[in-house]
């Protein structure tokens, strides 16, 4: 296993399951498209939810130019967090309760992109969901390039958290309730299309390759 790469980043609690490999770190990122931003605006902390996509080891996320936590994360310490729920631990006590998760969280000072950067960034953002959508889409306005801003942050201060298997009450094997593991899985429904799209036009082939997890 790969050390931490800061103090901060080195996780303390469960530190068992902690994994700082980037592969591991990357492959989490990649699986689950929405994070969470945690920041301080006005000397109040926020923690907003958003899109984010990696890109080598870089991560990404955007919004409109107006707002306070795209405002205020850039160039500032920020606290990003990913994480997947992959299944309920029901052990014999409440105190060894616990979840199945992969979970990661980064910290650093991100940087607003250009509008060359943001272009690419926000074709990448398009077509690691729907591979292809972006050539698809309507071309972007100038306007709307101007009303949005993409933040970019290097994974260089990154930990992540995996854990998997039974209950950890071994002591409690002989206690007469039930243990093991409800497993959770996210499940992509079938596509609803727009009642005003025009006739003919039909859903591309690849969307089924949109995946979660």
């Amino acid at each position: 296993m790969s050390a931490p790469p800061s103090e901060r980043a080195r996780v303390k609690r469960y530190n068992q399951i902690a994994d700082y490999d980037p592969q591991t770190i990357h492959a989490i990122l990649d699986a689950m498209p929405l994070c969470h931003v945690g920041y301080v605006f006005n000397g109040s902390p926020f923690v907003t939810p958003t899109l984010q996509w990696r890109d080598g080891d870089m991560i990404f996320w955007h919004g409109s130019a107006a707002s306070r936590m795209l405002e205020s994360a850039e160039c500032q310490e920020v606290c990003v967090t990913v994480s997947l729920y992959d299944g309920l631990v029901m052990a014999r006590s409440a105190y060894n309760y616990n979840i199945n998760h992969r979970s990661v969280m980064i910290f650093g000072k991100p940087a607003k992109l250009s509008d060359e950067e943001k272009l690419v960034q926000l074709r990448n953002m398009v077509n690691k969901t729907i591979p292809g959508q972006w050539e698809r889409l309507r071309p972007v306005k100038p306007q709307e390039l101007k009303a949005t801003t993409v933040l970019g942050m290097k994974i260089t201060e990154a930990s992540a958290k995996v854990r998997f298997g039974q209950p950890d009450d071994d002591d409690d094997a002989d206690f007469p309730v039930w243990a093991g593991i409800i497993p959770v899985r996210y499940e992509i429904g079938r596509p609803e299309a727009n009642p005003k799209n025009p006739l003919g036009v039909e859903l591309p082939a690849d969307t089924a390759l949109f995946k979660i997890g």
